[in-house]
């Protein structure tokens, strides 16, 4: 079982995307691996994007790898965790749309 760490958009995206974050836990889940979704870490939405990326970068650097939800190349945050991601040598899984 890997640790699979959840990276994707949310800002001004309906719900913060916080359904596409839940589906792709519960698939990774369903295969068995251990999904690391940050709206489960970061549930209040009223948070700061500053405090909200220190505790997902706390949680990205224990994982084997990182799951890419579809548009995460214009978000600033799935951005800087696929760069850890990448340096750290993590396996990159890229989610079609």
């Amino acid at each position: 079982m890997k640790r699979i760490y959840i990276a994707g958009p949310m800002s001004g995206i309906e719900d913060f995307n916080f359904p596409a974050f839940n589906a792709e836990a519960a698939r990774l889940r369903d295969l068995g691996h251990n999904a690391i979704n940050p709206v489960e870490i970061n549930p209040d939405q009223a948070m700061s994007w500053h405090d909200c990326m220190r505790r997902d970068i706390a949680a990205l650097v224990t994982c084997d790898a990182i799951s890419m939800l579809p548009g995460w190349q214009n978000s600033k945050g799935a951005t800087l965790e696929r760069h850890i991601a990448e340096r750290l040598g993590m396996v990159i899984l890229e989610i079609a749309a």
